[in-house]
């Protein structure tokens, strides 16, 4: 006798549709899983047996056949315990009937428990653009599928349950995004600009970066406030949209990183790995490629504090993703590609003593090992960075002034009223920020007057600047002019883009 049952598989954060078909049949007893299943996967055949012995259903010794169609895909995780355990007992006559319009997915205890999953919020994504109506899911996963708009979510503790609901013994409370506040879950960061004090350009230059999207670079001497500062990067950036907010919370999903406190992210996100990370763990990857850093600070920010103490390679690798906004990972079964269109924000020492240039204190690094140590960070990286910013020591008389810092949310509005002007000007073009323009888009949106002109090509020849670095200026002016709610690209506007360009000059041609 054959049954069906539908279930959800995941491919990066791409899900498809998947048919598991169990056929029971008498002869010498065995239990086979085919259709290209992984380890978790055929171990299921052990964890769905004791789960339904456990729960007060038979099983009876037959031969077994369990099908994960279609057949060529490579199947993985523990997703197929649940639809597999209702395929036999449906097998078996202990469920009368399951629709066609119903998934399961969930991880099956050996006391018949399902477990929470990862991946839940891509996987209902997929279940809705295919027609199917209600997903059966793990309790803890409920406010996860919950957050899909129009799907049902029949959240359930046990195989009993499944069974109870599918008889029509038992209601369960169908979940949906509806009945869920979000808002709930909203989180205040405790970090506020009001904390630091002086710093004018470094905090305009940031607010910049946050505007218009842009990376930045922080050089200073040790104790001049940049990690102070990175730190509260994220309290001034922009609210997220919701397609935003969705693409967050699936890469999430799929890494298992949402929290039972928070199992929904709505703001953006603040990553800060050290120094010494992996390359795996910076851009992604593994047997079972996983997302990175570089994808789990999507749409937010990725923070390198003394960025040339990171190991060159790993650094470089960060070259791609910079420009792409996006990471494929290649495996001998195909590619999947990750979504990674984050901020870099970086600080770094001018030197390894940290006092080169400084006023404070005398430099003890001699020329060849402050090269060394500067030209970590390669030229091709550094033009990816479009904002180069220098943070020198507060002075004793500012720290000790009463006045009144700007705070957090009046930067924020600012920044907020920059980004509203930037979507509805690429509304057509589904880009967000004016860091994430094309090279042909460019000459549409940024166009200058004789006099800006003239300014960007002097600056262009006595720096010496690259066509990356001079495509970088013009979308920074573009975002300098936007916060000054100017329709036009002016002189002043492309003196001050200038100006986040000539750090480069300074430490590393010397």
């Amino acid at each position: 006798m054959l049954s069906k049952v539908n279930s959800i598989a995941l491919r990066g954060l791409d899900g498809y549709l998947v048919e598991v078909q169990v056929d029971i049949s008498s002869g010498i007893p065995c239990w086979e899983i085919v259709g290209l299943p992984d380890i978790s996967v055929r171990e299921a055949k052990e964890r769905v047996r004791a789960a339904i012995k456990n729960s007060n259903f038979e099983f009876k010794s037959r031969k077994i056949v369990v099908n994960l169609a279609p057949a060529d895909l490579r199947k993985e995780g523990t997703y197929f315990d649940l639809p597999i355990a209702i395929g036999i007992l449906l097998n078996m006559g202990y469920i009368s009937n399951v629709s066609n319009e119903i998934a399961f997915v969930g991880e099956l205890s050996l006391d018949g428990g399902i477990n929470k999953v990862n991946g839940i919020l891509p996987i209902c994504i997929e279940a809705k653009k295919l027609g199917i109506k209600k997903i059966v899911l793990p309790k803890e996963n409920r406010e996860e599928g919950a957050f899909v708009e129009g799907m049902e979510i029949i959240a359930v503790k046990n195989i009993k349950e499944v069974v109870g609901y599918l008889n029509g013994k038992i209601n369960i409370k169908v979940e949906n995004k509806e009945s869920k506040n979000f808002n709930n879950y909203t989180t205040k960061l405790d970090l506020d600009f009001s904390d630091v004090k002086g710093q004018e350009n470094a905090k305009r230059a940031l607010e910049v970066s946050a505007a218009g999207g842009h990376n930045c670079l922080l050089i200073g001497s040790p104790g001049s406030g940049k990690t102070m500062m990175a730190k509260r990067f994220a309290s001034i950036l922009p609210d997220l949209s919701f397609e935003e907010t969705l693409e967050i919370n699936k890469i999430y999903s799929v890494a298992g990183k949402l929290s039972k406190e928070y199992p929904i992210i709505t703001c953006r996100q603040y990553r800060a790995p050290h120094y010494t990370i992996t390359p795996i763990s910076l851009v992604g990857g593994g047997k079972i490629p996983k997302p990175g850093e570089v994808s789990l600070a999507h749409y937010g920010v990725l923070f390198l504090d003394e960025l040339p103490q990171f190991n060159k390679t790993t650094l470089e690798l960060l070259r791609g993703p910079l420009e792409d906004g996006e990471i494929s990972i290649n495996r001998m079964n195909g590619s999947i590609v990750y979504p990674c269109k984050f901020m870099l924000i970086a600080s770094m020492n001018p030197c390894p003593c940290g006092y080169y240039g400084s006023k404070e204190k005398e430099c003890t690094c001699n020329s060849k090992s402050r090269l060394k140590y500067i030209n970590k960070v390669s030229g091709p990286l550094l033009d990816r960075i479009d904002i180069q910013v220098e943070v020198s020591k507060v002075q004793y008389n500012k720290l000790r002034a009463n006045n009144k810092e700007e705070n957090s949310e009046k930067i924020k509005e600012r920044v907020n009223k920059a980004r509203s002007i930037q979507r509805e000007r690429y509304k057509e073009f589904k880009i967000f920020s004016n860091a994430e323009l094309s090279q042909n888009l460019i000459p549409k949106f940024c166009k200058l007057n004789d006099e800006s002109e003239k300014l960007l090509q002097m600056a262009f020849e006595r720096l010496g600047l690259s066509a990356r670095a001079y495509t970088r200026v013009l979308k920074v002016a573009r975002t300098i002019a936007d916060l000054d709610n100017s329709n036009n690209i002016e002189s002043k506007h492309i003196a001050e883009a200038i100006q986040y360009r000539s750090l480069d000059r300074k430490y590393w041609n010397n």
